[in-house]
C-alpha cells in the first residue's frame, strides 16, 4: 500500500510503501480512487489552527507521526471482515469521514461529527485517503452516489457536507430576504450551488478573486469585489442589510465585512478557519439582535442529503483538478496560496 504521509509538521509529504491492512469484524478495505484536498489538511499539515495575527491552536497531540491526510474519499470495497453482511466487494461509495466513539451522549444523539472523544475520525485523528487502500470501521459510513462524478462524490463529504450545513442554519427566509455567500473557495462555491437549490431568497456572492466571482456570475448571482473600497457601501446599498452572512473564510476582515452589511435581526454564520477575532461591542450584539453561528460540518444524514440533491441535478459540478496521489504536497501548497478553483482531487 502506498501513502502520501506527514513526518514532520509543515514539510512536503513523503510516499510511504507498506502492508496492504486486512479489514476484521465489521471494517471495510477500500481501494481508493479519488481523495478531495481540503483546508482541513492543510491546517492538519500545519499542526495548528490560526487563532489571530500572534496566536495558534496546537492541534499536533491529536495523532501520531507518521500520519496519512485525507479525509473527502470514495472508493471501490476490495475486502470485507467476517461482520460485515450488507456491502460487497466491487462495490463503490463515498465515505463519510466524521466518525464519532460511538459510546457518548453526543453520538447518541446521532452527533458523530461533534464528538470530542472520538480517535476515528479519517484523515484528521485516525489514517486517511492520501493512499491507495483506506479502512473503513463500519460499513454504514459508505454511502452510495448513483450516478453522480465519482470525484464529486468525493468532496461532497467534506465541502459539499459542510456547506450544507452551514446554509441549512440559515433561518426561513422568502424572496424578499438577501443572503450574502462571503468566499468562494472550494466550500463556499459548493454553498452557493446548494444555497440555490435551498433557499428562496435573493443571493449574493463576494469574494476577492475575479475569476471565482466570474463563475458565481455566470450562475447569475451578482457579486461583488471585496477588495473595492466601495465593496461594504456597494452591498449595503443594493440590499439594503443583509438577511444572513455564510463567511466561508472566517477572517477578522471578512467577520468586520459582514457584520456591517448585516440587517438588524441578521444572522452571522462562520464556517471557514482562516483565523482571528470579531471585534464587536456585546452590547452591540443584542442592541441589533444579531446571531452569530459555528458550523464545523455535517451529520451522516446531511451528507445523504447533498447526494440527494446532486441526484436530482440541483447542483452544478464545482471545477475539479485531478492530480496524481504524488502531487498531494502540491496541492495543499496551491490550496494555502489560494489558488485553487473548486477542488483538487487525488487519484492513485
Amino acid at each position: 500500500m502506498k501513502s502520501q504521509k506527514i513526518f514532520k509538521y509543515g514539510a512536503p509529504l513523503q510516499e510511504v510503501n507498506e502492508e496492504t491492512p486486512t479489514p476484521h469484524g465489521k471494517q471495510i478495505l477500500l481501494r481508493v480512487i479519488h481523495c478531495g484536498v481540503c483546508h482541513s489538511d492543510v491546517h492538519v499539515h500545519d499542526g495548528f489552527f490560526r487563532l489571530d495575527d500572534q496566536d495558534k491552536l496546537d492541534i499536533r497531540a491529536r495523532r501520531n507521526l507518521p500520519f496519512t491526510l485525507g479525509h473527502e474519499v470514495f472508493g471501490e470495497v476490495v475486502a470485507i471482515g467476517p461482520d460485515v453482511n450488507d456491502i460487497s466487494i466491487g462495490d463503490r461509495r463515498a465515505v463519510y469521514p466524521w466518525i464519532g466513539c460511538g459510546d457518548c451522549p453526543t453520538c447518541n444523539r446521532d452527533e458523530e461529527y461533534l464528538c470530542e472523544k472520538s480517535d476515528r475520525v479519517i484523515g484528521l485523528s485516525t489514517n486517511g485517503g492520501y493512499s491507495d487502500h483506506l479502512i473503513v470501521p463500519d460499513p454504514k459510513y459508505l454511502l452510495e452516489v448513483g450516478g453522480i462524478n465519482p470525484g464529486l462524490a468525493a468532496t461532497y463529504m467534506c465541502s459539499g457536507l459542510t456547506a450544507f450545513a452551514a446554509i441549512n442554519q440559515v433561518s426561513s427566509t422568502g424572496v424578499k430576504d438577501n443572503v450574502l455567500i462571503l468566499g468562494l473557495g472550494g466550500v463556499g462555491m459548493s454553498g452557493l450551488q446548494i444555497a440555490r437549490a435551498i433557499l428562496d431568497a435573493n443571493l449574493f456572492a463576494a469574494d476577492i478573486d475575479d475569476t471565482k466571482l466570474s463563475i458565481a456570475s455566470n450562475m447569475g448571482i451578482e457579486t461583488f469585489n471585496t477588495s473595492e473600497n466601495t465593496c461594504i457601501k456597494d452591498i449595503q446599498r443594493r440590499t439594503n442589510g443583509v438577511t444572513a452572512v455564510v463567511d466561508f473564510v472566517g477572517s477578522q476582515d471578512t467577520a468586520a465585512m459582514a457584520l456591517k452589511v448585516i440587517r438588524r435581526g441578521g444572522e452571522y454564520i462562520i464556517v471557514g478557519l482562516y483565523g482571528g477575532a470579531i471585534k464587536l461591542p456585546l452590547a452591540t450584539v443584542a442592541l441589533r439582535a444579531i446571531s452569530i453561528k459555528g458550523v464545523l460540518t455535517g451529520s451522516i444524514n446531511d451528507a445523504r442529503a447533498v447526494i440527494s440533491l446532486a441526484r436530482d441535478g440541483k447542483l452544478s459540478p464545482i471545477p475539479i483538478t485531478e492530480r496524481p496521489l504524488t502531487d498531494a504536497t502540491k496541492g495543499l501548497e496551491e490550496l494555502k496560496k489560494g489558488t485553487v478553483t473548486g477542488r483538487v482531487i487525488l487519484s492513485p
